[in-house]
């Protein structure tokens, strides 16, 4: 199921995924894309379901590289298939990329303002409370029974609060939930 259109409904065109991963990437700043993505794709223009965007955020986050970028490459193929994927990675990354050098040319001139440094703590808040907001919508999802739940928890604890390695948390409860999400599909069937 590489591309998201019907015979009666039009093809998304590559120039609009194109432009709206741009939009994201360029209005962004300091992380969040996620959530930003997630408004953009799920709320405003209805493309994708929030069920999709979810598996497609899972996704990207198991797989090597930066999640976001994974997250573009999933959308842009589930619109448009190969063709989408790469106008979705493209719009995520070139236009910021311009940005991003010009930026950092112009902040290494700026850098010795303490003005500078505040306008940056401040973006950065904005956008932990925008991936806040996209985590919370995601966990609610997810906490729908007592083990993901319980899953979910021990994760947190251990990465959080008692600052155990990332990767061996996750190769420990990664199995857990896998096998959990099997068994319920198992014996209740996908729709429940």
């Amino acid at each position: 199921m590489g591309s998201r259109t019907t015979d009666t409904e039009p093809a998304l065109g590559l120039w609009q995924i194109f432009l709206t991963f741009s939009k994201i990437s360029l209005t962004s700043f300091g992380g969040g894309l996620s959530g930003w993505m997630m408004r953009e794709f799920v709320q405003n223009k209805h493309w994708l379901t929030e069920r999709e965007f979810l598996t497609g955020l899972a996704l990207a986050q198991s797989f090597p590289g930066v999640n976001v970028v994974n997250l573009s490459i999933w959308v842009g193929y589930r619109l448009r298939g190969g063709a989408g994927a790469l106008a979705g990675a493209f719009g995520m990354v070139v236009p910021a990329m311009f940005v991003a050098i010009g930026l950092a040319a112009l902040f290494d001139r700026l850098a010795r303002f303490p003005l500078a440094h505040v306008t940056l703590a401040g973006v950065a808040a904005a956008a932990i409370g925008l991936s806040l907001q996209m985590g919370l919508r995601a966990a609610q999802r997810a906490a729908r029974s007592v083990l993901p739940a319980a899953v979910m928890a021990a994760t947190f604890l251990a990465i959080f609060v008692f600052d155990f390695p990332l990767l061996p948390v996750v190769a420990v409860m990664a199995p857990i939930s896998i096998a959990a999400a099997f068994y319920r599909l198992k014996n209740m069937g996908p729709g429940r």
